[in-house]
């Protein structure tokens, strides 16, 4: 097809996946992306049940994508990062001239920006977008993937002309490097997104303190603090947190007893200020922890324990 008419659609999608994120958050819905966009009166979709996904208005893919991991369970696809820095995808099958993967590859040969939905829980993905195939390991059956950084992504779109075959030695050798460290920086958000959505899920998409239902304005609190050698991203370290009450627990202001009891540290609570302090820190004293209903899922005690422990010791 047509080169700018290629490249207008990509541009539509990334701009679809901005305003839907604006509106969202980070994670988009199965149904979002299955319903897609329209362009010049024609419906563009995001997603198939292919992982490889090529609407009819391209001639090239536009997305690829990840299932969603279940807790306990290996991925079907063992996707994830090499040593050079780069993100690998499988292969469709085994089958190095399945349609598919010629698809992904002649994607590699012209350049064209993908979108690489990671699936984090079940019905919801992690768009990253632009990506390019930049490799092809026939051997090992998978892809090298790199993410892009966008303002250099979107000057590239403006001037199709400078590929990276075109550019000097020097720009591709930067472009390479700033690759490899967005590409590094993407998917440590992936992983935080994951852990947030299971958490969040969990707890049934509210604060285990205030029970506020905003999602929006609700985080994954760790327990146990991710450089910890116990700190893992599982939800039995996890916590549903509001942004206040994240802050205040990570910063000692609130501590959780080990029988789920919330404690607030004895100087805030004589303190004289406005409804936030009284309504939002100081009534929560005493309160008891909401949990979520499955017991593999509630906060595991030896960690609470390590916790507390140290919010008595600062407090």
């Amino acid at each position: 097809m047509d080169p700018a008419a290629d490249r207008a659609i990509r541009i539509a999608a990334f701009s679809f996946l901005d305003a839907q994120r604006s509106r969202h958050g980070d994670a988009l819905s199965w149904s979002t992306l299955l319903k897609g966009f329209t362009y010049d009166g024609r419906a563009v979709s995001l997603t198939s049940q292919q992982g490889i996904f090529k609407p009819a208005v391209l001639d090239l893919p536009l997305s690829i994508r990840t299932t969603p991991p279940k807790e306990g369970k290996p991925p079907p696809y063992e996707d994830g990062m090499g040593s050079d820095g780069l993100l690998r995808y499988r292969y469709r099958g085994t089958d190095p001239g399945h349609y598919e993967n010629v698809w992904l590859r002649r994607a590699m040969q012209q350049h064209a920006p993908l979108v690489y939905l990671f699936g984090i829980v079940a019905g919801q993905y992690l768009p990253v977008y632009p990506v390019y195939i930049v490799g092809d390991d026939p051997r090992d059956l998978t892809f090298r993937v790199a993410v892009d950084d966008r303002a250099l992504a979107a000057r590239s779109l403006r001037t199709p002309a400078n590929t990276i075959a075109e550019l000097s030695a020097i720009d591709a050798h930067e472009a390479e490097l700033q690759r490899n460290y967005v590409t590094r920086v993407t998917l440590q958000r992936v992983h935080q997104e994951t852990f947030r959505q299971r958490v969040l899920r969990a707890y049934r998409q509210r604060c285990a303190i205030c029970r506020l239902k905003h999602t929006e304005l609700l985080d994954a609190a760790h327990i146990l603090p991710d450089g910890h050698p116990r700190g893992e991203p599982i939800v039995p370290n996890g916590l549903a947190l509001c942004r206040l009450h994240h802050a205040a627990f990570d910063r000692y202001v609130i501590g959780i007893r080990p029988d789920l009891v919330i404690e607030v540290r004895a100087d805030v609570l004589v303190e004289k200020d406005g409804p936030m302090l009284r309504y939002g820190l100081q009534e929560i004293s005493g309160q008891r922890l909401l949990v979520p209903g499955a017991a593999r899922e509630r906060p595991r005690e030896a960690f609470l324990e390590e916790r507390y422990a140290l919010f008595r010791k600062t407090a």
